[in-house]
């Protein structure tokens, strides 16, 4: 009888990874810093510019001036990987919040015994909402160089696009060990 009460272990994996992942998307698609343009010619040396998805900042690294809604005078979020990202990442965040939802009604709730079918969707609903924000952070990363800036600057990917990934793998995974209760629905029927 003990045994029955206790939530499989995939459920487990599944409703710790996906509110981190959550999370790191959540915070790589507000901030600002999808990529960092340094080095620009006639700035000082220890000049940046970090570009997101919403905005663009600037910061003199010496004295930690940081100066954000930066005039966009290149054209950098007409670009179609930026336009891609602003649509696809708040869509992911809400489509994860759903699942969650979703998979708490299924993995327990308040019942004896989780219900398998809820929480397999809710793995799927999840698999989906990690796999709309790896496809435009990949493509950003992909075209991270040719994107607008000024000329001989360096380009280096931000943390911002490094938690966007984090957060989309962990989702995709936690989706995947949820979406494993489909298993145990199957050998009930």
């Amino acid at each position: 009888y003990l045994l029955s009460m206790r939530t499989p272990t995939v459920m487990i994996v599944g409703m710790v990874l996906c509110p981190c992942g959550l999370l790191l998307t959540f915070t790589g698609t507000l901030t600002p810093s999808w990529r960092q343009v340094s080095r620009i010619p006639d700035q000082p040396i220890d000049f940046v510019l970090e570009q997101g998805i919403w905005d663009i900042c600037r910061e003199q690294q010496s004295t930690h001036d940081r100066l954000c809604g930066q005039a966009d005078e290149m054209g950098y979020f007409e670009q179609q990987p930026v336009r891609v990202a602003q649509g696809m990442m708040p869509t992911s965040l809400v489509l994860t919040l759903l699942g969650l939802v979703v998979a708490t009604l299924g993995v327990r709730c308040w019942r004896k015994e989780p219900r398998h079918l809820l929480a397999g969707v809710a793995g799927l609903v999840l698999l989906l909402s990690g796999l709309m924000s790896l496809v435009p952070t990949s493509w950003y990363t992909h075209e991270l160089w040719a994107l607008p800036a000024p000329a001989r600057a360096t380009l280096v990917a931000g943390y911002s696009l490094v938690l966007s990934y984090l957060g989309s793998c962990l989702q995709i995974l936690g989706g995947l060990a949820l979406a494993l209760s489909f298993h145990q629905c199957c050998k009930e029927r």
